[in-house]
Formats: structure tokens, C-alpha cells, sequence
């Protein structure tokens, strides 16, 4: 289930008309909400509110082992619109497959310019800061930083700078980290579609650079995604491949949306190095309004035989998760992990 404030941000986005698709952050989007999705741990109840068309505030209060809890406020300088929990639409709290669209220019207003979102969450007992500062430099540019203020940390906490470019036919980002200052480059590119008729498929092609000044390592990786548009008179899927040259990694993904309530994603994972290789299956299957409880039900198996499995749904206005882990190779028990959670927004 995402979390209210997320749903904010991508209201933000959508107010603000940017694509955070056209990311290679974003290359295996649709596999990952469908094999890596998490599931709760405990008990944990959500209360939030979209007080007025700028302000937002959450309450979390949990109970894992022990009492914890969080307290969350978000401002935006543009008006922003979220339904409430008794008729949000659950596809946006529980993410799955993901249809691209064409890629097209980035276009706001001249009062969107310098739209700005501000958001701070503390956590109790720790007393972790978290914080969130993102503007609209441009219609093509945009700029966000996250923070992190916590004891444990080394200089206790570190912060995050991420300066965003988009085209609609290139993306790219450039990233600084307090954190033993880490520069880092991430770009996509979406390749033309034919010149005569209409574009059935997008194809896209990115890489991201890192390089830790004070540690002198590096990191990189590279990767490829196909994804039909609605064009498309089949159904609808996306195939990525990824590679990560210095640690030999090789990712392969493929994402299908079987039917109007059924999407289905495997992963295979192999390294070069070690000859090791790993894959996950998985699936969700959606269970209309009009049948019942509405909600959705999320499945992945691992090749160590771990199953995951998640229901998401709501009954009148609460919003609910229940799902777990479950091994049936440990000797303390087959359930791993298993938990709820519940929210309410309004």
C-alpha cells in the first residue's frame, strides 16, 4: 500500500504535468509493483487528511515488537486534489502494471514555474528526521532534495540533491550525496517511433554513473526497455534487460497484462562472476467493485520456494493490507512474516 504522502507527490506531479515515467529510475517499474511489492510487518493504522487543497498531514502509529510511530506534514504551493479512502481509486494506492503512454514534452504553465512542494516526517521513539524540498525550475526542469537527520548516521545524517531534465525525448539526471560524496548521472533515451503510422511499442535505452569521491569506488549499469503503447491491438507487456558490468549482474524482466483484472511479471537475475542465478514469478488479480469487497491480490514465488502474498482492498471507508511471508523450508515455522495495516483518509 503507498503511503498517503506519496499519493500527494504524485498529485503533485500530475498538477505540475511532469512524467516521472521518463526516468531510467523508472526502467522496471511495472515488474517491481508486481514481484517486489511489500507486505506489512505488525500492526500499523494510518489517520490522514488533505486538509485544504495545500496542506497535508499523516499519522502512523505501529506495534512491532514495540510502539512506534510517525508524524508527517506536507505543503504545496499548487492546489492539489486527492479523493478520499472511501472512494480513491485503489489502482493508485496499489500500483501494478504500468502502461507507458508517448512520450510528450513537458508542458506548465507560467504560475507552475516555480511550483514548490515542502514535506517533513519525524519518526517516534528514534526521533528520525526526514525531510523532502522539490521546485519546478522550468517546464523541462525540476529540482529535489531529500534528507535524512539521525544519530546513527555518520555526521549525523545526510542529504541528497537530484537536479531532473526532461524532454520527453531524453531524460536525464544529475545527483550529489553528502554521503562520502557520492556524484552520480542517470539519463534515458526514448528512441523515434516510424515515420509512417502509428507507434505501437516504445523503446527506450538508459544507464546511470556513480562515483564516490571519498571512497574513490564507482558504480554503473545499463539497460533496455520494451513497452507497447494503448496503440497496440494486443496485449499489453513490457520486456526490460539490465547490466551491471562491474558486478557481472544481468537482469531480465518481462510484465504482462493478461486481462483487465490479471497482470503477470517473472524476473530472471544471473552473475557473471559466480554463476549464481535466482528467478521470481508473480501476479495480482483484481476483484471488481460490483463482486463484493473490492480489492486486489498479489502473489510472487522465489526460487527458495518463499512465497509472498498480499490482499489490499477496502470495506466502506477504512482502507486495509494483510499479507505476509511464507517458507516452508524454516524449521521455526512456515510463516516468516504477517501483518496489517489499516487507514483512513479524508
Amino acid at each position: 500500500m503507498l503511503d498517503f504522502m506519496d499519493l500527494i507527490q504524485t498529485a503533485f506531479s500530475t498538477a505540475t504535468h511532469w512524467d516521472p515515467d521518463n526516468s531510467y529510475s523508472a526502467l522496471n517499474l511495472s515488474s517491481t509493483s508486481l514481484l517486489d511489492f511489500p507486505t506489512p510487518r505488525g500492526l500499523r493504522m494510518h489517520l490522514s487528511s488533505l486538509s485544504t487543497p495545500h496542506f497535508a498531514t499523516s499519522y502512523t502509529l505501529g506495534s512491532l515488537n514495540v510502539i512506534d510511530g510517525s508524524l508527517s506534514y506536507l505543503y504545496s504551493s499548487v492546489p492539489l486534489a486527492l479523493s478520499p479512502s472511501s472512494t480513491l481509486d485503489l489502482r493508485l494506492l496499489s500500483p501494478g502494471y504500468r502502461q507507458l503512454l508517448p512520450p510528450s514534452p513537458p508542458t506548465a504553465a507560467e504560475t507552475l514555474h516555480a511550483a514548490t512542494l515542502l514535506y517533513g516526517r519525524m519518526f517516534l521513539p528514534r526521533g528520525t528526521l526526514e525531510a523532502l524540498y522539490l521546485r519546478r525550475l522550468s517546464p523541462a526542469h525540476q529540482l529535489r532534495a531529500t534528507a535524512v537527520s539521525d544519530a546513527k548516521l555518520r555526521h549525523g545524517g545526510t542529504i541528497l540533491f537530484t537536479l531532473q531534465h526532461d524532454t520527453a525525448k531524453y531524460s536525464s539526471e544529475y545527483l550529489y550525496s553528502s554521503d562520502v560524496s557520492l556524484l552520480g548521472w542517470r539519463g534515458l533515451y526514448n528512441f523515434a517511433a516510424p515515420s509512417t503510422g502509428e507507434a505501437l511499442g516504445r523503446l527506450s535505452a538508459g544507464a546511470e554513473l556513480y562515483y564516490g569521491v571519498l571512497n574513490k569506488s564507482a558504480g554503473m549499469s545499463t539497460g533496455l526497455r520494451y513497452a507497447t503503447l494503448p496503440s497496440h491491438p494486443g496485449i499489453p507487456l513490457t520486456m526490460t534487460l539490465t547490466l551491471n558490468p562491474l558486478m557481472g549482474h544481468l537482469s531480465a524482466t518481462y510484465a504482462v497484462k493478461a486481462g483487465k483484472s490479471l497482470s503477470l511479471a517473472s524476473r530472471f537475475e544471473f552473475n557473471m562472476y559466480s554463476y549464481e542465478s535466482d528467478i521470481v514469478m508473480g501476479c495480482e488479480m483484481w476483484r471488481p467493485r460490483g463482486q463484493g469487497a473490492e480489492g486486489v491480490l498479489k502473489a510472487r514465488i522465489g526460487q527458495n520456494g518463499a512465497v509472498g502474498l498480499l490482499w489490499e482492498g477496502r470495506v466502506k471507508e477504512l482502507l486495509f493490507s494483510v499479507g505476509g511471508l511464507v517458507d516452508f523450508r524454516r524449521r521455526e515455522g512456515p510463516v516468516k512474516v504477517l501483518g496489517v495495516e489499516v487507514a483512513y483518509s479524508s
